[in-house]
């Protein structure tokens, strides 16, 4: 089963993404959703307010004006480094979520049936209820509560998180994730959110 490769902190496409989403919440409607940078940029715009009139005359200081100017261009620089930062995280929120969802539909399940002999089928066709057996190597086809076996997990496509966790059958360490890769030995998952019960029903 082929594994989803991590992708890089600061890839051209989501970075792009990113720079312009920081100019875009430079918006006061978005900005004051985090009050400490909106209080930042109230401060940049003020700056630039006394740099205006002090450049035409109408305000008068004992500071040089340079220092305004130095002042105002670092505070615009905060504000959209903290813009950028935050729109970086959302960008690959949204990019491992998609990886996320298209590992899922890519991967083939193996179902557990009534003579508890194995059928192979695409992951889309599973059924809330299905019993599908996964084993060191291959992707969880679906969300799913382990009710047999212990294995060693790899969350990173969810949480970023490098190091593997360990799920085991019975208690609150039962729940597993679609698209999630079983690094060691063999368990069997009941799925709790199949796509094609979730289908029918929408």
């Amino acid at each position: 089963m082929r594994r989803m490769k991590p992708k890089g902190l600061l890839e051209k496409e989501t970075t792009r993404e990113a720079i312009k989403q920081a100019f875009v919440m430079l918006r006061p409607d978005i900005q004051w959703k985090n009050p400490v940078m909106f209080v930042v940029e109230v401060g940049a715009i003020l700056t630039l307010l006394s740099i205006l009139a002090m450049a035409f005359g109408l305000e008068k200081s004992q500071v040089a004006m340079s220092y305004f100017i130095a002042l105002d261009i670092w505070l615009f620089l905060t504000v959209l480094f903290a813009n950028f930062a935050t729109a970086l995280a959302e960008a690959r929120g949204k990019a491992q979520a998609e990886s996320l969802r298209r590992a899922r539909r890519e991967t083939m399940a193996y179902r557990l049936t009534s003579a508890g002999t194995l059928e192979q089928v695409p992951s889309k066709n599973l059924k809330q209820g299905d019993k599908v057996v996964v084993q060191a190597g291959q992707v969880i086809p679906d969300d799913g509560e382990i009710i047999e076996g212990i294995a060693s997990i790899d969350e990173s496509a969810i949480t970023g998180e490098s190091a593997p966790v360990i799920r085991e059958a019975g208690g609150d360490r039962s729940g597993v994730t679609g698209g999630t890769l079983v690094i060691s030995d063999r368990i069997v998952v009941q799925i709790t959110s199949g796509r094609a019960n979730r289908s029918s029903t929408a």
